[in-house]
């Protein structure tokens, strides 16, 4: 059963999996939220677990970094490991004063210039949308915790170093004005895309971690253990899916 990418067997994996950049943060979500976690997955040091949360079953995952290596571990577990809904929690930059350092944005559409959509299944929309009925669980979680969520457009780039530019306005304004996007990350265009040609469902939650229009930012290990609101309104929703 298991993958090139994947030691898991059949069954390993809970039909909802949270799905962070960082396999770090899947082994701290594990290690602080999960109860009986066990590691399913260790190769290439992608860490996967599979615990319980307010008894009911769940599993958390690292996706690494960009759409190829979330395409593929998406791909997989919806297709080998009986995987129906994937949350991904990650981190963003905001392009917006309404998103602010520690905000929770909930995707309602990724905008992306990548040719992931295309070359994977000639799909030529270059907004991938998230599932509509998980989305409206995680605003459920939200709202019953108590935490705010900003929901808007993201951007899913692929590229992480830009060389300057003096253009104006800046691609970043452009996507703002123009796509509505509140903030980008860069992998969730292909996992909403994944997700839309197999059926299944896929969401994205993201904590803001820095900003193009202020000069905080966060460190490594506050967007490693510290956004803790985000992966609340993430273990929660699956409560609301059942209903």
């Amino acid at each position: 059963m298991s993958t090139p990418h994947n030691r898991a067997e059949k069954g390993d994996f809970a039909k909802t999996v949270l799905m962070p950049g960082d396999p770090l943060r899947a082994k701290f979500i594990a290690e602080t939220f999960l109860e009986n976690p066990r590691l399913v997955t260790d190769v290439r040091g992608m860490l996967g677990y599979t615990g319980t949360y307010q008894g009911r079953p769940i599993s958390v995952m690292g996706s690494g970094m960009g759409m190829p290596s979330i395409g593929i571990y998406s791909y997989e577990l919806y297709t080998q490991y009986g995987v129906e809904n994937i949350i991904r929690i990650g981190s963003a930059g905001s392009y917006t004063e309404k998103a602010k350092l520690f905000d929770v944005v909930l995707a309602a559409g990724a905008y992306s210039e990548s040719n992931y959509a295309v070359t994977q299944s000639g799909d030529t929309d270059d907004i991938q949308k998230p599932s509509a009925e998980l989305n409206a669980a995680l605003k459920a979680s939200a709202a019953a915790q108590g935490l705010p969520v900003i929901e808007g457009n993201i951007h899913s780039a692929d590229v992480f170093y830009r060389e300057p530019s003096d253009e104006k306005p800046a691609y970043w304004e452009r996507l703002r004005d123009e796509k509505g996007c509140l903030a980008v990350e860069m992998e969730s265009f292909a996992l909403f895309h994944n997700a839309k040609v197999l059926g299944k469902r896929a969401a994205c939650l993201l904590t803001i971690s820095d900003s193009f229009v202020s000069p905080e930012i966060t460190t490594a290990e506050q967007r490693q253990t510290s956004f803790t609101s985000m992966m609340k309104i993430a273990l929660g929703a699956e409560a609301y899916l059942e209903k």
